[in-house]
């Protein structure tokens, strides 16, 4: 693969990504753990520091404008605390937002709780709605879709994404380049995107597990045709990433050099190959990218972002 020159400041401003998708709220609560609890075996964390972050597709919205790109994040919330919460980290960051408000609704939240720099226990607060909660933004997201460069679609299977084939043709028909994270076992709805971004585990829910480098080749180049997909990029970990367009097949070794943490690295790696793509790179001169921009994130803590000097460093940019 030939090297690429990062994009200028000066360009990534420039681009704009509408990222849409199930947006959360990260909670992290630190402490000692200096016994086993004498109720049951389990230890005993003395909380001492609380922190919260954006999480899902705000966690990918934070991570376009992070990099200097322009984003605008569509999502649907509750009317609840952590929508509050949710908002005003929205706004200290930066990030503009077309937040819908729906009473029937729970924000969803992830809590951590986090002794000894270790994660001991998550737990989710959230509710499947029962309706769809994107509805009534589809008239918001044909008005903001002139305005940016790419489409980011961030599917957590929480239930906000039900019109998401809809939007991608709304999308390919205005021009826009359509990158999809997806959830489940059912891509069809995905048909038509330019690029979708599974992990390894999540591929194989749909072709099934592989074993071997020409299996997976065979049936990946088939999914991306079934689904009239120009890339199919997988996220493999320690094996770096595999892009499959109508070129063949591309394969990049993992950055990482220290992997403390691989929570939201996926939201880093689909969050920094839109904003490369709406600055108008191609997918295979975007992939590197986006991989070194894994690299860099896994080595932080929690759902993280990074910026643009971190991700290409201060030397002289195109």
């Amino acid at each position: 693969m030939t090297f690429v020159p990062a994009p200028s400041r000066e360009r990534l401003a420039a681009a704009r990504v509408l990222v849409v998708g199930d947006a959360m709220l990260d909670r992290y609560w630190f402490g000692a753990v200096d016994r086993i609890s004498p109720e049951a075996p389990v230890p005993v964390v003395r909380i001492d520091r609380e922190e919260e972050r954006l999480g899902g597709a705000a966690n990918v919205a934070l991570n376009v404008k992070s990099l200097g790109a322009q984003t605008t994040l569509l999502t649907v919330v509750g009317t609840d605390e952590p929508a509050r919460r949710l908002r005003a980290l929205l706004e200290q960051h930066g990030v503009t937002a077309l937040l819908g408000s729906d009473a029937q609704l729970s924000t969803i939240v992830k809590l951590r709780v986090i002794g000894r720099a270790q994660q001991l226990l998550r737990i989710d607060f959230e509710s499947q709605p029962d309706h769809e909660v994107l509805a009534s933004l589809l008239v918001d997201y044909e008005q903001a879709l002139p305005a940016h460069d790419a489409v980011l679609f961030s599917d957590y299977g929480k239930g906000g994404l039900a019109h998401i084939a809809k939007m991608i043709g709304l999308a390919r028909a205005a021009g826009k380049p359509v990158l999809v994270d997806p959830k489940g076992s059912d891509y069809s709805r995905y048909a038509g995107a330019t690029v979708i971004t599974p992990n390894r585990a999540e591929l194989a829910q749909v072709i099934g597990a592989w074993s071997s480098a020409a299996q997976l080749e065979g049936r990946a180049e088939r999914l991306r045709g079934e689904l009239g997909l120009e890339g199919l990029l997988v996220t493999r970990s320690e094996e770096g990433m595999s892009l499959f367009d109508a070129a063949g097949h591309v394969q990049v070794p993992a950055a990482a050099r220290e992997v403390f943490d691989v929570t939201g690295a996926g939201d880093t790696v689909i969050a920094t190959l839109a904003a490369m793509l709406a600055a108008g790179l191609g997918l295979r001169d975007a992939l590197p990218i986006a991989n070194r921009a894994g690299g860099v994130v896994v080595g932080k803590f929690g759902t993280a972002s990074l910026s643009y000097d971190e991700l290409f460093g201060e030397g002289p940019q195109r």
